[in-house]
């Protein structure tokens, strides 16, 4: 089978497709004809081995995936021929994967493979972050760094289906317009925008920034919230990984939340079916639809990651392993 393959830790352009043998599936896994596979940021970090995850030489990356059941276990729930999408956490750029059947989830009528496929890592993250360790409340304002990207996107739809106003934050004025496709209410360019959301919020700041970049504006970040704020602290696309002079959450009675999605499901197993279900939920009601953007095919994978290496990306890049 065809499989785009990290064969030494050079970078985005070093990802080559190949042949490979087909996985075997193990007891409890479901192997699934992959359609579409979803670009995220951790896979551009194991092209250089920068990712807490270092699987061994070559592996092929690809943490999400939607495409057609093709074997089950034995009493499982699936059926072979279904439609679904999962969390294959490794392997999804290759034209089979095998998936536990836990982070395998059947697709609902009317949910097309594309969507489906730009689901799990982004919207997930998201629905973990802003709802259980952000708190996010009805009512509230969120102020979303990264806006154009796929976890920005998703951000913006999950806090909007919550009930908060969405500040969006985009590096360039052509990012503007999808992170309006996305749901924000009001969108700002990055510099200036701790002045620019104070006065969207008439000097009071917001009560979350939800913040996948790190980097040099983190510190403007902090100073962005009110009383009571949290800064949730999802990733760092930006680079470099910012330190925090705790004082400032002392005097200003804020917060820095962590958000590590992977490591908290990965001790908890039933939870990632939970979470699906919730979001399924919010799909239904309207409110989760994300912004596709650049759609490679599988032997193009190494120019999707170099497209969000080098953050050119404007909603969900994803490669078309099938028709």
């Amino acid at each position: 089978m065809r499989s785009a393959q990290v064969s030494s830790l050079d970078g985005p352009s070093a990802v080559a497709v190949t042949d490979v043998p087909e996985p075997h599936r193990a007891a409890d896994q479901v192997l699934i004809e992959v359609h579409r596979a979803g670009v995220a940021f951790p896979d551009v970090l194991q092209t250089r081995g920068e990712y807490q995850m270092k699987p061994e030489l070559p592996f092929a990356p690809g943490a999400e995936v939607s495409g057609i059941v093709r074997e089950v276990p034995d009493g499982s729930s699936l059926t072979v021929g279904q439609r679904v999408a999962a969390f294959s956490v490794l392997g999804g750029y290759a034209e089979l994967v095998a998936a536990p059947e836990l982070l395998v989830f059947p697709l609902p009528d009317g949910m097309d493979l594309d969507t489906a496929a730009a689901l799990p890592m982004n919207y997930l993250t998201c629905l973990f972050a802003l709802l259980h360790r952000g708190r996010l409340a009805d009512g509230e304002t969120v102020l979303v760094h990264g806006a154009s990207g796929g976890v920005g996107t998703a951000g913006i739809q999950i806090a909007k289906a919550a009930g908060a106003r969405v500040i969006a934050v985009v590096s360039t004025q052509g990012k503007k317009a999808t992170a309006t496709h996305a749901g924000a209410d009001d969108v700002i360019l990055v510099d200036g925008f701790k002045d620019a959301a104070k006065s969207l919020t008439d000097g009071s700041g917001v009560d979350i920034v939800l913040d996948p970049v790190g980097g040099d504006r983190f510190t403007d970040s902090l100073r962005s919230l009110r009383t009571d704020g949290r800064l949730l602290v999802v990733g760092f696309t930006g680079g470099s990984i910012p330190e925090v002079k705790v004082n400032r959450l002392l005097l200003n009675n804020i917060d820095v939340v962590g958000v590590g999605w992977g490591s908290y499901w990965m001790s908890r197993p039933q939870l990632i079916q939970q979470q699906w279900t919730q979001l399924m939920d919010l799909w239904a009601k309207g409110g989760i639809a994300p912004p596709l953007g650049t759609a490679y095919p599988l032997e193009q994978a190494a120019n999707a990651l170099t497209e969000l290496d080098e953050r050119r990306a404007t909603g969900k890049v994803l490669l078309q392993v099938r028709d």
